[in-house]
């Protein structure tokens, strides 16, 4: 009874390190997606721009002010 107790855990223990020990496939999936923006303009970019038309019209204001003076 001994015996087959003890060749019972042998066995298993066996068997449980070597499915333990076993190298896994798994399968990896890589796609690729290309994504079009609609602007490739860094943030920086952007608020200079809005700046930019801030200013344009404060000047326009001003030429308009300026040529009024008929």
């Amino acid at each position: 009874m001994k015996r087959i107790i003890l060749m019972l855990s042998i066995l298993t223990i066996t068997l449980t390190a070597f499915t333990s020990c076993r190298e896994t496939t798994t399968k990896e999936v890589v796609k690729e997606v290309h994504v079009e923006k609609e602007e490739s303009k860094g943030a920086l970019e952007r608020a200079g721009e809005k700046v930019d038309k801030e200013v344009n019209k404060e000047i326009d204001k001003a030429i308009d002010k300026i040529g009024k003076d008929d």
